[in-house]
């Protein structure tokens, strides 16, 4: 499937409407479980998109489409939502990801953005040099990719509970 930006922006406006009817107002149990040690539960996938909202796709977007000076990127911290979500309640962080989300997809939109700067390029501190287009792509599927994340962890919270279902679930498994 080739990039299509209205297509993109498609999925990451429902996002956040997933993940609240998922999440939202479910026992701690499910937002609190994980699939083991060093591992990741619903509650610390929200609070790593938070922090992705506030410091990657859009912050690295902008420094692509400046094309001025240095186009490095910022190393991201993937553990930053350790802190930052810390005594937070999961609705108030759900309610925080759709603000951020919204405002993000308002400056993509106003950004107007042509096939030509799609292609414009910044330094990525592992990769090297990434275009827009590959950075945008990379936003929708890492969405999908903690979408189905916190479907496998919720799942996971039943693994023993479900007897011998368990050889029919390849999800428990993952």
């Amino acid at each position: 499937m080739e990039f299509d930006l209205a297509e993109a922006v498609a999925v990451l406006e429902r996002t956040p409407s997933v993940l609240r009817a998922m999440l939202g107002e479910l026992p701690s149990p499910w937002i609190d479980g994980n699939e083991g040690p060093e591992t990741w539960s619903p509650f610390d996938i929200v609070g790593h998109l938070i922090h992705g909202e506030r410091t990657d796709w859009i912050p690295r977007a902008r420094i692509i489409l400046e094309q001025s000076g240095d186009r490095r990127f910022t190393p991201y911290d993937r553990f930053a939502q350790f802190r930052e979500s810390t005594g937070k309640p999961i609705a108030v962080l759900l309610d925080e990801f759709a603000d951020l989300r919204r405002q993000n997809l308002a400056t993509l939109r106003d950004w107007r953005l042509a096939n030509a700067q799609l292609e414009l390029t910044g330094q990525h501190p592992e990769f090297g040099a990434v275009t827009l287009r590959q950075l945008l792509a990379t936003w929708v599927a890492h969405d999908l990719g903690h979408i189905a994340q916190v479907a496998r962890v919720m799942a996971k919270q039943y693994r023993e509970a479900i007897g011998p279902w368990r050889a029919y679930l390849p999800v428990m498994d993952r």
